[in-house]
């Protein structure tokens, strides 16, 4: 047994495009690992090729586990999965004191500080490790994490973190990881949506999209769009990162609502977050965030 699997048991739901990978790595790392995901396919298709255990039940994943980690759409799925409802018991039914909810999922900074007070009182620590990187860091370990929490809380989760992260970043305390990823996500889709508007002016001027992605990313108009979404997955037609257009206008709009909450003018924020909203209700939901490409063609 490694080193890792005696320091923490970890029990992971939401086993989504992202979980799987970051499940996945920590099962190779030697963590002793319990999977649960309300698609029962999807946990036993993971535990059928990897050293982990299926849990039968949000309890059964809460038991034992000092670590509980949830990548899950939104705060309102988290707070699900920990009370539980009418389909059976939470998580925190069967977990115990001192143990460690690490929610990596994208939900809202002051529900985040909120629920780490309402489970303190069952003596679970609530953390917040949101991620950046897209599918494809988080195959190769080379996520970028943004942690909320204490120093302490760190350093006990930093180990399974770096499973799944090639940085970890402590951006301050609880609801603070949630913060960052709203308010990087909300950077990253303004540029995502500057860029579309220009390769498509361009285009109509007659310069080749191809030749523009390559001057802009010499230029000082490089961005993540430009170096790693146009030519992949616009120009190419994949429409295929592995991040919805829904959860990136629902991060733009976490972004602008917290902004407004702290008294701070947003105003290129509302404009972005009503092209990203626009966007979200005319397509499907599985619908890729570069196909803004294709949706804001003149």
């Amino acid at each position: 047994m490694s080193a890792a699997s005696s320091a923490s048991k970890v029990a992971f739901v939401g086993l989504g495009t992202m979980g799987t990978p970051m499940a996945t790595r920590i099962a190779r790392a030697g963590f002793p690992l319990t999977v649960f995901d309300l698609r029962r396919e999807a946990a036993d298709a993971l535990a059928a090729t990897l050293d982990c255990r299926r849990a039968a039940s949000l309890a059964d994943a809460g038991e034992g586990a000092d670590l509980v980690i949830t990548m899950l759409p939104t705060s309102r799925e988290v707070e699900a999965v920990l009370f539980g409802g009418e389909g059976g018991a939470g998580l925190l039914s069967q977990m115990t004191p001192g143990s460690v909810v690490i929610d990596m999922s994208s939900s809202d900074p002051l529900r985040t500080r909120a629920l780490a007070t309402r489970i303190a009182d069952a003596g679970v620590t609530l953390v917040d490790a949101p991620v950046s990187g897209a599918v494809r860091r988080a195959r190769d370990g080379s996520l970028a994490i943004m942690f909320g929490g204490s120093a302490e809380d760190l350093e006990r989760c930093r180990p399974v973190l770096s499973c799944m992260g090639s940085a970890v970043f402590h951006v301050g305390a609880t609801g603070a990881g949630h913060a960052m990823k709203a308010l990087n996500n909300y950077v990253s889709a303004a540029g995502l949506v500057a860029t579309v508007e220009a390769l498509h002016a361009g285009e109509r001027f007659g310069i080749d999209p191809h030749v523009m992605t390559q001057v802009l990313n010499a230029s000082t108009g490089r961005n993540n769009t430009t170096e790693h979404k146009v030519e992949s997955f616009m120009l190419s037609g994949s429409f295929a990162s592995g991040f919805f257009l829904r959860l990136m206008s629902k991060d733009v709009r976490t972004a602008i609502s917290l902004a407004h909450e702290l008294g701070v003018p947003a105003r290129l924020g509302e404009v972005c977050a009503g092209i990203w909203g626009e966007a979200a209700e005319r397509s499907p939901a599985n619908a890729d965030h570069t196909e803004m490409y294709r949706l804001l063609q003149p």
